[in-house]
């Protein structure tokens, strides 16, 4: 009767948000009395599983087939059921990405779940299941009470930091799973990853662009700027459709939604499709030289005045703190 957690991973290692899964189901399953199985798919190192016991989980359930190198939501939606059978789980927690958005609603379907998508918070045992969830694009909360007796929650990224505990290493068991041919009825043709040293849904800090910054021709301010910082760059729809930057950057509401601890905004007006994808941002700092920009209502802070005299200075002024912390 654990709980289950299903763990993303880029080239055998971990993603940031998973180990985040982690800790959560953890939580949930110390509240409840049970344990942590985490559900791998892929080819991971053994050693790589059994470190998920420093997060929480107690068990590694670890699946591989050729055909599951790419994502396939129905494959993996299979996976997890047999998972759920074999460790007879009630809670079960997924990502709010583009796999947990997949795969959680076709597994909710099949097991006649509950299900919260989303989750901003710990289940609230006291009061039945209540799950506090973002709705109306983050302009408000929802308390979902989930009273079915399996329960599907998906977990909002960057929502609790993730530490590094001492835990005992995971034990890490094979999870048999006969697939048919309907399971991969959907063939990837090709996969483009997106290149650049911080991936945007793992980002903790984020330089974003709009059409303020005129042109492409104009980007390398705010490249140097997310270089300076360790940041990821982003952008909002206009700049993706114009095809200055990869639609992998783009963050809103037809776009990525994204949680930084620091998001900075420059050139961006700040329509309310742009901040359904970053309202949930830590803090959020605006530069754009229209005093009238809606951004600025909802920015933690506001810079007026021209983006290619301000974000130079400011690149400089990261680089001399940086310099002086030694």
């Amino acid at each position: 009767m654990s709980v289950l957690v299903l763990v993303e991973h880029a080239q055998g290692v971990f993603k940031k948000k998973s180990l985040e899964a982690v800790q959560y189901a953890a939580k949930i399953a110390g509240d409840m009395g049970t344990t942590v199985t985490a559900i791998a798919v892929g080819n991971v190192a053994n050693n790589a599983m059994q470190e998920l016991g420093a997060y929480g989980a107690t068990k590694v359930l670890h699946t591989t087939d050729a055909r599951l190198e790419n994502f396939n939501s129905r494959a993996y939606t299979k996976v997890m059921l047999a998972a759920a059978q074999k460790e007879g789980a009630k809670v079960i927690v997924g990502l709010h990405d583009t796999v947990g958005k997949a795969v959680t609603p076709r597994l909710a379907a099949r097991l006649k779940a509950g299900l919260v998508a989303g989750a901003v918070s710990y289940p609230d045992l006291s009061k039945g299941f209540v799950v506090k969830k973002n709705v109306f694009s983050g302009k408000a909360f929802a308390f979902v009470n989930v009273t079915s007796d399996v329960k599907v929650i998906t977990l909002m990224p960057n929502t609790y930091p993730v530490v590094k505990g001492t835990g005992t290493n995971a034990t890490v068991e094979n999870l048999d799973v006969t697939f048919e041919d309907k399971d991969f009825a959907v063939k990837v043709v090709s996969v483009n990853k997106a290149s650049g040293s911080v991936p945007l849904s793992e980002a903790e800090l984020v330089v974003s662009g709009g059409r303020g910054m005129k042109g492409p021709e104009n980007w390398y301010v705010l490249e140097d700027l997310a270089k300076a910082l360790g940041a990821a760059t982003a952008c909002s729809r206009p700049v993706a459709d114009a095809h200055w930057r990869p639609h992998n950057e783009h963050v809103g509401q037809t776009g990525g939604t994204i949680r930084p601890n620091l998001y900075i905004a420059v050139g961006i007006s700040g329509a309310i499709q742009h901040l359904a994808g970053v309202n949930g941002s830590k803090t959020i700092v605006v530069i754009n030289k229209d005093p009238e920009a809606p951004f600025f209502k909802a920015a933690d802070y506001g810079v007026l005045g021209d983006a290619m005299e301000i974000v130079p200075r400011l690149t400089e002024a990261v680089k001399k703190f940086k310099a002086n912390q030694g």
